[in-house]
């Protein structure tokens, strides 16, 4: 037995990085997996094809979040290919460009909230109809410590995703009796590579700053993705749990 047994989740973004490992991880614990796209479709096919060799069920779907209607019909083609099957979503698509907030511009600003925040809204309200006919389910939005912490260049980006904890506590409270569970995974910093030569500073701060003693991996997101979908996590919604190697619980002052 594995901890996703019988289940099917789409996870958004999942054409690299941290959502690669999110459906890498969940396709391990025996969920068939809706790998989520908008442009990096090689990337995708990649991780559907090291899923379905490791004798696993996976497809690749395309879909631009910024259209809602396009969030629909995601939800609508995961559902399809899975013979009327979901039972997980994973909001992890998202954008993070650093602009400084006196020289931002509205339209930046609403790429990045249009991106990161109301897709999530859009797939979730989707997701949670569906789910709400056939027995319920679990929506994880991943987060930041960014939310609470926020970075200079990044007041866009933080502002969604403090409106991304909210809104899961929010929908956890809406949708609990229909028996989903929504919860949210706010990740530290995450290594990916060339990160220590593009920001060396950052990355040797922030080892000095985390009593783990070092970076996150994309695979510790996922673990707790996982969790979060899985009966271990049956009595926790409305949470934001913490990926973060310690660092937000050193002392600012």
């Amino acid at each position: 037995m594995t901890l996703l047994d019988g289940q099917t989740a789409l996870v958004t973004g999942a054409g690299g990085g941290i959502g690669r490992a999110i459906a890498l991880r969940f396709a391990q614990q025996g969920a068939a997996v809706a790998v989520h796209c908008r442009t990096a479709f090689a990337a995708a096919t990649d991780v559907a094809e090291r899923i379905r060799a490791a004798g696993g069920e996976a497809v690749v779907l395309r879909a631009d979040l910024t259209d809602e209607a396009a969030c629909r019909r995601l939800i609508e083609e995961t559902t399809a290919w899975s013979a009327g099957r979901l039972t997980a979503l994973v909001n992890n698509a998202a954008v993070q460009p650093v602009q400084p907030l006196p020289r931002m511009t509205a339209g930046d600003w609403r790429t990045v909230v249009d991106t990161d925040l109301t897709s999530v809204f859009a797939c979730t309200q989707a997701a949670a109809a569906h789910m709400r006919a056939h027995g319920g389910g679990t929506i994880t939005h991943i987060a930041s410590i960014e939310a609470g912490h926020p970075a200079p260049g990044h007041a866009h980006y933080s502002a969604a995703k403090a409106a991304v904890v909210m809104h899961a506590r929010a929908a956890a409270l809406e949708y609990g009796p229909d028996g989903i569970r929504v919860n949210t995974v706010s990740p530290g910093l995450i290594d990916r590579p060339g990160l220590a030569e593009a920001w060396p500073e950052g990355v040797r701060r922030w080892l000095a700053a985390a009593p783990a003693g070092r970076l996150g991996r994309p695979e510790d997101v996922a673990d707790a993705c996982v969790f979060l979908a899985s009966p271990l996590a049956s009595w926790i919604t409305g949470h934001d749990l913490v990926v973060d190697g310690g660092v937000t619980a050193r002392p600012t002052w």
